[in-house]
């Protein structure tokens, strides 16, 4: 399983969105949308955890720096959550 940072989503971009752009490159196992807990709207990024390598590297060459919604969005592999 492979985790994918997806950025400059449209704030009105939903996971349902996100899932189903991704399933062009294959099967997700997760698709979320990271949320601001205040003012419960988008942060416009958020994560796909796609099931093998070769599904996330597709996607990354197919999604990355297309416009998605009206924004030209960015994807890579994730990395992990740095201490601060």
């Amino acid at each position: 399983m492979k985790k994918l940072f997806v950025g400059g989503l449209a704030f009105k971009t939903t996971e349902e969105g996100l899932r189903s752009l991704f399933a062009q490159a294959g099967e997700i196992e997760s698709a979320v949308v990271i949320m601001d807990r205040m003012t419960n709207r988008s942060k416009g990024f958020g994560f796909v955890e796609m099931t093998t390598e070769e599904e996330a590297q597709k996607a990354i060459s197919m999604f990355n720096g297309m416009e998605f919604e009206g924004r030209r969005i960015v994807v890579n592999e994730a990395r992990p959550l740095e201490r601060r």
